[in-house]
Formats: structure tokens, sequence, C-alpha cells
């Protein structure tokens, strides 16, 4: 896992496949998704490395259900005894009382999906002790007051987070960022990806600094709903977005979320 510090208050914990974020306020550090199965114990070693201890973390705040966001929660609270959130429509598959709804995927995601599940690790994540739900608009104890956004699509339940005080928005997976190594990308080259302006299927990934190109989220269960959600966020008017893949845009990020609401 690579740990990246984007922002004094914020670093990126970068997965094989995925991503999470660590925001600090004072002594208390919050968590925003959790990576894979086998990912808590990483998750604290990581945090242990920047001086602090996994039992700063008070809150882990899930975007939605899915195994890459959420495989790691209950790993990692049984370690720190931090917190689970969720939104009320995607917590009881984080519970794990009922497997999650399958995405709707188009012809071209097959490959990628492929290539994803390849990649994921084998096994049944360990739930949260407890899960509290939360609701759009519900503002959460960190970054000055953070709101969470309903943004329904990618899962029912997905949530953003958006830090008004900060000017900074964490997506979850209604948008993603490309180059996204491992979730759009296999080998070298690209899957699939039927969007005007980016690279096409097959078409070899560009070496060394690529710039941001910001697409909506793939594997959805609603598309249309999903893109309204993008539209949504697209009106936040934030400097800073973090993905739940891809490099997060650090200036500027309210015009590059308009685009890919325009896609």
């Amino acid at each position: 896992m690579d740990v990246i510090e984007l922002l004094p208050r914020l670093h990126l914990l970068r997965f094989p496949v995925g991503q999470a974020y660590l925001w600090r306020d004072g002594e208390e550090l919050t968590l925003i998704d959790a990576g894979t199965i086998g990912a808590g114990p990483v998750i604290a070693e990581a945090i242990r490395a920047l001086g602090r201890a996994p039992e700063d973390v008070r809150r882990i705040v899930l975007t939605h259900f899915h195994e890459d966001h959420v495989g790691g929660a209950g790993e990692f609270a049984a370690l720190s005894g931090a917190e689970v959130l969720a939104h009320r429509l995607d917590a009881p598959f984080v519970r794990g009382e009922v497997p999650g709804p399958a995405p709707r995927l188009a012809e071209w995601e097959l490959p990628i999906r492929a290539e994803v599940a390849r990649q994921l690790p084998e096994g049944v994540p360990l739930p949260p002790p407890s899960v509290t739900e939360v609701t759009d608009g519900e503002v959460l104890g960190f970054g000055g007051g953070a709101r969470v956004v309903h943004v329904p699509g990618h899962t029912d339940g997905s949530i953003a987070l958006h830090l008004p005080a900060e000017g900074v928005l964490f997506t979850g997976d209604t948008v993603a960022a490309l180059p996204a190594e491992g979730v759009l990308f296999t080998g070298d080259t690209v899957a699939a990806l039927p969007a005007e302006g980016v690279l096409s299927p097959g078409e070899p990934v560009p070496k060394g600094p690529v710039e941001h190109t910001l697409i909506p989220g793939v594997f959805n269960l609603d598309r249309p709903r999903l893109l309204d959600s993008v539209r949504r966020l697209a009106d936040l008017g934030v400097e800073v977005a973090c993905f739940g893949h891809g490099d997060p845009v650090l200036r500027g990020a309210a015009a590059e979320l308009r685009r890919a609401a325009a896609m």
C-alpha cells in the first residue's frame, strides 16, 4: 500500500484496487473507506508509521458497500475501536446481513469487471461489530462539519462527503479519475471506455504524468441516477475532489466535475 500526503491534514492510502483516505483534526483521525479484505492491519501499520495510533481513528465512513471499500472495515474497527458509518440503504450489506445487489454491467464493462475480480482477495469480509446509519444532509463531526450527500446510482446507498469549510469532497465511486490502475486498465492497455475524449479500447496507456480525466463511475446499479448524482456533486463548487479510484484533483475540482457531469 502507498501512503501519500495530499494536504497537511489529508493522506491517500492506495491499495492494489481502490483507495482510502485519512483525515486529521488535531489528535483525532477519520478514515474514509477501508480497502479490501486484509487491509485492516495494513492501515493500522500505515497510521503507526505516520506517528499516530490506530485508536486515534474515531470513525470509519464508508461511501458504499462494495468489497474494495468495506473489506477492511471490520478488521480495522476491531483493531481501533472506531465507529463504522454507512448510509442506511447500504448498511445491511456492510453488516453482512444479506448480500448486496450486483451491478448492471454494460457489455464494455464486462472485461474490466473481470480484471478487477481477478485482483481482489478471496474470502468474506469480517463484518464490523456495529454500523451507524447516516442519511442525506447529516453533518458528521470532522473536517469542520462533513455533510453527507446521498448520491445513488453506483449503489442505492452511495454517499459523498462534502467538507464546505475545507473545500474538499470525497466522491466514493460516483466519480473516477483516469488513469485508475487496476480498475479501468488491464495491463498496459485500456480495457474499454466508451467516452468521448478519452483513451480507446486497446490504446496504450501513456507513460509518465497523465492529465486528469474525470468520468462518471462504472459498475453501477442505475447509471441514469448516477449521472444525476454526478451533476449534484458538480454543483457543490469544491476546490479538492478525492475519488475511490484515480488521483485526486487538488485544485479547481469544480470545473473538472462539471466536465464529467456533461459526459
